[in-house]
């Protein structure tokens, strides 16, 4: 009880959530199938009183303001607990190619071609569900700064995976000027 009263739990602020969103929004850039792999992580970690089904899992992430359409109900604590577990269960099994692509090992025209591959599929992803008049989603399409914006990205994904990924990713998507 002492420790809920030095750590107080409340909500993941809108940049949280639209920063959340985002990323999850990369790891189906870089898996063909990573709608159905988060639905299967939800029930393989035990969250399926969180997420019972794909349009549960669906109607949390849609409380980002930068999605066309959006829901006003924000995620509970659980729910949003519930979205960062999935997403990091999603950087561990996508962490080879999350290092893949941060690594300067590879030639050149090789991490180009692969940042090109994530960075197209990603502006798919962001034209195909999220509103283009907003500014933050004309910046993750704008040639100049999207580069830099999807590098941060993957960063952050890479960052979230492994042992004290959780606690990682948490304290940056609550931080606000993150």
């Amino acid at each position: 009880m002492a420790d809920a009263l030095v750590h107080p739990q409340r909500p993941l602020p809108r940049r949280g959530l639209e920063r959340l969103d985002l990323l999850l929004l990369c790891a189906e850039a870089l898996d063909l199938n990573g709608g159905e792999a988060m639905v299967w992580l939800s029930e393989e970690m035990g969250l399926t009183d969180l997420f019972p089904n794909r349009v549960e899992l669906w109607k949390r992430r849609c409380s980002n303001p930068l999605r066309r359409t959006t829901r006003r109900d924000l995620p509970t604590e659980a729910e949003a607990d519930g979205l960062i577990r999935i997403l990091n269960a999603l950087a561990d099994r996508l962490y080879p190619m999350l290092r893949s692509l941060l690594s300067s090992a590879e030639s050149p025209q090789m991490s180009e071609q692969r940042w090109s591959l994530f960075q197209s599929r990603l502006q798919e992803l962001l034209k195909e569900r999220f509103n283009q008049r907003r500014g933050g989603v004309q910046r993750l399409l704008d040639p100049e700064a999207a580069p830099q914006l999807c590098r941060e990205l993957i960063q952050t994904m890479a960052l979230s995976a492994g042992q004290g990924g959780f606690a990682r990713l948490k304290a940056s998507l609550m931080d606000a000027a993150a």
